[in-house]
C-alpha cells in the first residue's frame, strides 16, 4: 500500500466525530448477532475491519461497552451529540477497529465478503448470495 492511497473517512450524522483509516481493511461484511440487531435497529450491521494504527478520530466520542461473543469486552463508539454509531473499538488500546459501513462518506467503497453470526438472523434480514456465511465468529 502507498503512502498516498485515497484513505476511507467517515464520521456521524452531526459531523462532530470524524474519522480517516488508512490503508485497506482487513475484511469486510455483515454481522447479524443479536447485539449489531439491536445497537443497529437492523437486520445486520455492515463493518470493516481495520489495523489500530491506520484509524485517526478527531472528536469525542461516548463509549458504550458490553460483553461480546468471544468473552470479552466489546467497546462501540457513537456521536455525544446525535448519537450516531460510528466505529468500534477502545482509542489508544485495541489492535483492530470495527467502522461500521454506514457512516462511511463514501459508501460505494463497502465491499462485503463475509456474514457472520448468520445461525441466529431473523428470516427476513436476508443474506446477498455472493458472502461467505459463517454461524458465529471465523475461525
Amino acid at each position: 500500500m502507498t503512502s498516498d492511497a485515497k484513505p476511507y473517512t467517515g464520521g456521524c450524522l452531526c459531523g462532530a466525530v470524524r474519522y480517516e483509516a488508512r490503508g485497506e481493511p482487513s475484511y469486510c461484511g455483515h454481522c447479524y448477532c443479536e447485539d449489531c440487531r439491536h445497537v443497529s435497529g437492523s437486520g445486520f450491521i455492515p463493518f470493516m475491519v481495520f489495523p489500530g494504527d491506520a484509524l485517526r478520530v478527531r472528536g469525542t466520542t461516548r463509549e458504550f461497552r458490553s460483553p461480546a461473543a468471544s468473552g470479552r469486552t466489546a467497546v462501540r463508539n457513537s456521536c455525544p451529540v446525535c448519537a450516531g454509531l460510528v466505529f468500534g473499538g477502545e482509542l489508544g488500546r485495541s489492535q483492530s477497529f470495527t467502522v461500521y459501513a454506514g457512516s462511511l462518506d463514501e459508501p460505494a467503497r463497502f465491499r462485503p465478503e463475509i456474514a457472520i453470526f448468520v445461525a441466529g438472523r431473523p428470516a427476513w434480514a436476508l443474506i446477498p448470495p455472493q458472502l461467505k456465511t459463517f454461524a458465529g465468529l471465523p475461525g
